[in-house]
């Protein structure tokens, strides 16, 4: 376990933890439905299509939870300064340049 897992965190603004989870049963149902493509040998492009609109419904539920982080735990952090602010800094650009590799 990472020492990001043992701590609860409760940084995802009142409402949008809903709105995420809302989200990820949409891309889950996303992700069935291509399967079921795969398994019926659907047209290639058409495929190709929906796993584009799942990538990109994953992305904006990245973007969302990043600026929720950066809102919250990053600028809490520079706030009081010190090294858990490099930290927070440091981890965000890694997360930030994670997303853009995906």
């Amino acid at each position: 376990m990472s020492e990001h897992e043992t701590h609860q965190h409760s940084y995802i603004a009142s409402g949008h933890k809903d709105d995420y989870l809302k989200r990820l049963r949409r891309i889950e149902g996303q992700a069935r439905g291509i399967q079921k493509m795969v398994d019926e040998e659907k047209y290639c492009i058409d495929i190709l299509t929906q796993i584009s609109a799942m990538t990109k419904a994953l992305q904006s539920v990245a973007l969302g939870l990043l600026d929720e982080h950066m809102g919250h735990c990053v600028a809490d952090a520079a706030r009081k300064g010190g090294p858990e602010a490099d930290a927070k800094l440091k981890e965000a650009s890694e997360a930030i340049a994670r997303l853009v590799k995906s």
